[in-house]
């Protein structure tokens, strides 16, 4: 039984791929931090089936000692400050955690688990102001946010990892991808939660940024199946990980309205303050190394993942109203 070590296993990446290295008969440790607040609603139905252990990329003994205990076969570190409107108001904290903290781990992971395969989470945000569309591995970045400067730090602290001291370190380039796992901080979460909201009558109106901005939507389930392949290669590398479709902010309001049958436009408000201070551009992957080198394929289409998510928040958000109501005696 091979034993694989999560680190941001409570996260929606975390937990879908969890799930899938359980079904693959896998041993499955995750690595939480000690909070004083846990949030294992992620993994909730998962919990007899892992082991959680503490330690944080803060800390490097931690990081070490974990290591030490568990001794993976394969290391995913999906740990991060993820939410780019975040990093500008907390960019040292970004940056200790996407960037230092990365270094942190390979430096672990060097001194007493070499010969385990780790996977890095990068980002598309690291292009940023693009410099070719589609991108690919070999795109140049252009980081527009604190957050994808960590990320550019991180990836390329992996790739130095890997040349200066042989280890196994793999950095899957994700364009963005969601689920109904997904935080409600995030856009297309909030769309959906939002669209749910109003048609339960919960909330009269749906405040947004930039709908112009046009993003590569992926389902996260299906792109946990990617990290998993690019730890069973011969030796490591990078890879872009995206549907090679873009959509617009709008085309995600317009599915998600729709499928609520809903009319969008008397409902949704662009606020100014939700734009950010600087904003990426056409971002759009093209995944084709993927697809040839490690046989993926996205399964999930645009449209079938928005309203994926629209029902599960129509489900959830019903169902709690009405066990409210049931504990009100209504």
């Amino acid at each position: 039984m091979p034993t694989a070590l999560i680190t941001g296993i409570t996260g929606q990446d975390g937990s879908y791929l969890a799930e899938f290295l359980l079904e693959k008969g896998y041993r499955v440790v995750g690595m939480v931090r000690r909070a004083s607040t846990e949030n294992f609603e992620r993994i909730a139905h998962l919990r007899s089936r892992l082991e959680l252990r503490q330690a944080d990329l803060l800390d490097q003994l931690s990081l070490i000692d974990l290591l030490r205990a568990v001794r993976p076969d394969e290391l995913y570190n999906l740990a991060a400050q993820s939410f780019v409107p975040t990093s500008w108001a907390q960019p040292v904290l970004t940056a200790e955690f996407d960037a230092v903290g990365v270094t942190r781990l390979l430096e672990a992971v060097r001194l007493v688990a070499p010969e385990t395969r780790v996977y890095q989470a990068s980002s598309s945000e690291m292009f940023g102001r693009v410099r070719e569309t589609p991108q690919r591995e070999t795109t140049p970045f252009y980081p527009r946010s604190p957050y994808g400067v960590a990320k550019v730090y991180a990836h390329y602290i992996t790739v130095n990892y890997r040349e200066s001291y042989g280890l196994f370190a793999s950095s899957g380039i994700l364009f963005n991808h969601t689920s109904p796992r997904r935080g409600r901080e995030f856009v297309t979460r909030k769309i959906s939660d939002g669209v749910a909201r109003i048609k339960l009558g919960l909330t009269p109106d749906l405040p947004l940024g930039n709908l112009t901005a046009r993003r590569d939507f992926g389902f996260a389930g299906d792109y946990v199946d990617a990290m998993w392949r690019m730890l069973q290669q011969p030796s490591g590398d990078d890879f872009v990980v995206a549907s090679g479709e873009a959509h617009s902010i709008q085309e995600v309001v317009e599915v998600a309205f729709a499928a609520a049958g809903l009319d969008w436009r008397r409902y949704v408000r662009e606020d100014p303050a939700l734009l950010r201070p600087a904003e990426v551009d056409h971002l759009i992957g093209d995944a084709s190394k993927a697809r040839s080198v490690l046989g993926w394929t996205p399964r999930v289409t645009f449209a079938a993942l928005i309203e994926m998510m629209v029902h599960a928040d129509l489900d959830h958000l019903g169902a709690k109203a009405g066990r409210d109501s049931a504990g009100r005696g209504g």
